[in-house]
C-alpha cells in the first residue's frame, strides 16, 4: 500500500506539479491549498508525511503555525518544509517548531524524494520491536536504533528524526567530538551552520524539559560537538 503524503501549498500550479511527480515516485499524495483546509483534513486522517510552504494565501506563516499544531497532535510525524522562503530566520523558525528538515524550492525532485524516504524509515522502524543489540546504554540514556527512541531516566525525549540520528552519531562514541559534517551526514541532511546549532539546541532543550541538571552534550567551538564520557 502507498505511503500517504500531504503537501500544503497554496500555489495551486506548484501543489499540482508536486503532487504529480511524488506520485510517480509511488506515494499517495494528498494536496491542499491553506492551512485550514488541511487541518481539516488532518482531523479525520493524519498522512505519514507532511510537506508545508511557510506562507500560505494571506497567512504569512500559516505553514508554521500548522506545523505547530501538528507536532503537538503527533511528536513522531515527519514535517518538513519545503518553501521559497530561505532566510536564516525561517530556517531556525521552522525547526524550533519541531520540523524534521527545512529545504528550498530550489531543491531537485530527486533530492525530496530522497529525504522524504529518509524521514519514512522511522515510521517503518517504530512499528518494529526493539533488538537488544541495537541499544545503547551510557548512564541515564537508553537509545534504541531500531525503534529510534530515545529515553533519559526512563523518560521519552520527543526527538525529530534528524535529531534522533544527531543524538546517536555522538553517543556511540562519548568524547569524541562530532563536527557538523559528521552530524549532517548520520542524519542525512545538509544544511548550513547556523541550523545544526539550532539542532542542538532543540536537543538539548528537550533533555533539559526531563532533567533540569542535563548537561551530557559539549560544545567544542570551532569544532563541533561531543557527549560526555
Amino acid at each position: 500500500m502507498p505511503r500517504s503524503i500531504a503537501i500544503v501549498e497554496d500555489e495551486p500550479l506548484i501543489r499540482a506539479n508536486y503532487v504529480e511527480a511524488l506520485t510517480r515516485f509511488g506515494y499517495e499524495v494528498r494536496g491542499y491549498a491553506s492551512r485550514t483546509e488541511a487541518e481539516a483534513a488532518f482531523a479525520l486522517r493524519l498522512p505519514e508525511l507532511v510537506i508545508i510552504d511557510v506562507g500560505l494565501g494571506d497567512e504569512p506563516e500559516g505553514g508554521f503555525d500548522l506545523c505547530r499544531a501538528l507536532r503537538t497532535r503527533a511528536a513522531t510525524l515527519p514535517i518538513l518544509f519545503l518553501t521559497a522562503r530561505d532566510s536564516d530566520l525561517d530556517v531556525i523558525s521552522g525547526l524550533r517548531l519541531g520540523a524534521d528538515d527545512y529545504l528550498t524550492k530550489d531543491v531537485s525532485l530527486h533530492q525530496l524524494a530522497a529525504r522524504i524516504s529518509a524521514l519514512l524509515r522511522r515510521i517503518d522502524a517504530l512499528r518494529k520491536p526493539a533488538e537488544s543489540e541495537s541499544v545503547i546504554a551510557h548512564g541515564p540514556l537508553k537509545l534504541e536504533q531500531e525503534r529510534m527512541r530515545v529515553t533519559w531516566n526512563g523518560e521519552e525525549v520527543p526527538l525529530t528524526v534528524t535529531e534522533f540520528w544527531m543524538v546517536h552519531t555522538m553517543v556511540r562514541f562519548p568524547g569524541h567530538v562530532k563536527n557538523r559534517d559528521q552530524l549532517m551526514r548520520e542524519a542525512q541532511v545538509v544544511v548550513d551552520d547556523a541550523t545544526i546549532t539550532s539542532h542542538i539546541k532543540r536537543i538539548r532543550k528537550k533533555f533539559l524539559a526531563i532533567d533540569a541538571e542535563f548537561d551530557a552534550i559539549d560544545t567544542v567551538h570551532g569544532v563541533g560537538y561531543r557527549w560526555k564520557p
